[in-house]
């Protein structure tokens, strides 16, 4: 009998999943933390696994930013279909930041997680950030449900996913240690497994996180953060930029384009003959 070619495709497509969702959930037990950097597109994914990245994250504030608009206005659909972009340019495993996974209720959040597996993550997480800012973090006892329903979706995946709770306090006026720690003892009991406080500073308060929990930990980096030794030395297991890189990018772009047309001189050349050699060689055939 002849296999249809869809459906060895489709094998196939599960096979490489797989591997990747493995590699990425033993990246997390390696003797030094995970650096993940955040593309905001397939070049720059590209550019950052030839420069000997082992995983990659997407950035929703950055893809927002190729589109113009500002963090957390994409959809869904937009939202898996750069991930799978991402995912689909390189080999290495990547994960997805999938902002509240565009759902409020746990049967809406475990079916962005389905979705996320057919796309060819290897990971994905979900914040218990509302998306509103007049009630910015749903309460704990939702928060746990979504993180659960979140766990139950991406242990079915064939890798399964790699999932990662965030517990977004620092990020929306609430600078409350004990309700983050809080947060994320409850997702570690609903199935999250890395865990992840975003605008934390402190390396006391980072430790104390990490001493409170029995997964691995991502730190986001911020100005003012402990730098990535001192990070590794408080048993961090993981650290990602956001969309910090994107930021640089558009950075070198506003300061390129300000010396053009107020100096008419061209001193960013010396950097665009950085970047040109780069990509070269990242994108050679």
């Amino acid at each position: 009998m002849t296999i249809p070619v869809d459906r060895v495709a489709q094998t196939q497509a599960i096979s490489m999943q797989t591997e990747r969702a493995r590699l990425f959930r033993a990246l997390h037990e390696g003797p030094e933390p995970l650096l993940l950097p955040n593309p905001w597109d397939a070049g720059s994914a590209r550019l950052l696994a030839s420069l000997g990245f082992a995983a990659l994250a997407t950035t929703s504030g950055g893809f927002a930013a190729t589109l113009g608009r500002p963090d957390r206005a994409v959809t869904r659909d937009e939202a898996l279909g750069h991930a799978a972009a991402i995912a689909a340019a390189t080999s290495l495993p990547v994960s997805a930041d999938l902002e509240n996974a565009f759902a409020d209720e746990p049967a809406g959040v475990a079916e962005t997680i389905r979705l996320a597996a057919a796309a060819g993550l290897a990971g994905c997480s979900v914040e218990d950030f509302t998306r509103r800012d007049d009630d910015p973090i749903y309460d704990l006892g939702l928060a746990r449900e979504r993180v659960a329903a979140a766990g139950e979706a991406a242990a079915a995946a064939p890798g399964p996913l790699v999932l990662t709770a965030r517990a977004e306090n620092y990020l929306h006026g609430r600078t409350d240690l004990a309700d983050t720690i809080r947060r994320l003892q409850a997702y570690q009991e609903a199935g999250a497994d890395v865990l992840y406080a975003p605008g934390l500073t402190s390396l006391d308060d980072i430790r104390a996180v990490v001493s409170s929990v029995d997964r691995p930990v991502n730190v986001l980096t911020l100005a003012g953060a402990p730098t990535v030794p001192q990070l590794a030395g408080a048993g961090v297991r993981r650290i990602s930029v956001g969309s910090a890189f994107s930021n640089v990018a558009l950075g070198a772009l506003v300061s390129a384009a300000r010396e053009l047309r107020e100096q008419g001189s061209y001193g960013f050349l010396d950097q665009a003959a950085t970047g040109r050699a780069a990509a070269r060689s990242a994108f050679a055939p």
